[in-house]
């Protein structure tokens, strides 16, 4: 068992006002899933992309929409959200303050996918 704060865990630049925190995965031993705190800065967003894994969110604070094909849908603490395979999307942080949710991701091949091995 490993146990940490989020905010001892280095940020990476996600997107240009995007920062991502690594907090489960391959280097705690997680064999399965990583999960992620993304931090979104007012008028940021992620960029509007695609894959082929599901994965979940969490909002933990801040306001924020999450945008698929054709549709935006406003979020706030305590939202939580399922993006399916394939399925377009982005969050963009629609508020005054910080948008802060947790992301869990499939391993692909052992690895977190779309970022290099951590």
């Amino acid at each position: 068992m490993k146990i940490h704060n989020y905010r001892q865990v280095e940020g990476l630049k996600a997107a240009p006002g995007v920062t991502m925190r690594v907090v489960a995965g391959p280097a705690e031993g997680a064999p399965t899933f990583v999960m992620r705190v993304f931090e979104i800065q007012p008028g940021s967003a992620t960029p509007f992309h695609t894959h082929p894994w599901e994965h979940e969110v969490f909002v933990l604070a801040g306001k924020g929409v999450v945008r698929s094909s054709g549709k935006e849908t406003a979020l706030a603490e305590g939202d939580a959200v399922t993006v399916l395979p394939n399925e377009q999307h982005s969050f963009l942080n629609g508020g005054k303050d910080v948008f802060r949710m947790i992301c869990v991701v499939p391993l692909v091949n052992g690895k977190m996918p779309g970022m290099p091995q951590i």
